[in-house]
């Protein structure tokens, strides 16, 4: 188990990842802005943080940078933006954060970034490690980055960054629309049955992301969220299979 700090002035995902991360067996802290954030880093000394970037007081880039000035960078930083681009991800990096997750974020990316994030250090500054302006970039990798920042990355604004050939357009697979059902059974079964089948193509449909799931069908992502789990679909089956 470990101690992780979640940075999100929205309170709907403070709760959602809160929640998420809890049922995963670790014992989450929230903070919804830099002041607060400060605070629970010095009390607590977390093993990992989650920090948004877009803030109303202190954004998570300049919160990076501070706590990398002061020595206070000793665990590792996943950020977490709305409106990422590779050059908001290459900054992020830059300054010390070890991943990059864009939103929605999607449930199979958020596991595998804190998986990955709390068996490895926190990231020191990369600046030596990133493309001059001007400089070439290396063939196979189009974006510069060095390749276990891109691995952390995945995939940012659907493009895939670690296919090594350039970027490539995520593929979507999954259930199909059309299914049948076996009808010769109790109510609640049938019922739960097509309710799983459903949420499961939905969510294979939207690439795994429980806000757009959740638009989708009308729910509020944490009643999703326990949906999901009472009807015991595989919400970690990507994160098993070690690729999104």
């Amino acid at each position: 188990m470990a101690t992780i700090l979640v940075v999100d002035d929205e309170v709907g995902i403070r709760a959602l990842l809160s929640e998420i991360l809890t049922d995963e067996g670790h014992a989450i802290e929230m903070a919804e802005n830099a002041a607060q954030a400060r605070a629970v880093r010095d009390r607590l000394r977390p093993d990992l943080v989650l920090l948004d970037i877009w803030m109303p007081d202190v954004d998570g880039i300049s919160l990076l940078k501070e706590w990398g000035a002061t020595g206070a960078l000793n665990m590792p930083v996943i950020m977490m933006s709305g409106h990422g681009t590779i050059d908001t991800a290459v900054e992020a990096t830059k300054f010390g954060a070890i991943a990059f997750l864009e939103k929605p974020i999607t449930l199979q990316k958020l596991l595998r970034a804190v998986d990955q994030a709390l068996v490895k250090p926190a990231a020191p500054p990369v600046r030596g490690a990133l493309p001059q302006p001007g400089a070439p970039l290396m063939a196979g990798n189009p974006t510069g980055l060095p390749a276990s920042l891109r691995s952390d990355f995945g995939t940012l604004g659907g493009a895939d960054l670690s296919a090594g050939h350039g970027l490539v357009p995520a593929l979507a697979s999954g259930p199909q629309p059309v299914q049948s059902f076996e009808l010769d059974r109790p109510l609640r079964e049938a019922r739960d049955a097509f309710e799983k089948s459903y949420f499961e193509f939905h969510l294979a449909k939207e690439n795994g992301s429980m806000t757009r799931v959740a638009e989708k069908t009308g729910l509020e992502r944490t009643h999703l969220y326990r949906k999901l789990k009472q009807l015991g679909v595989d919400l970690t089956r990507n994160k098993r299979g070690g690729s999104l």
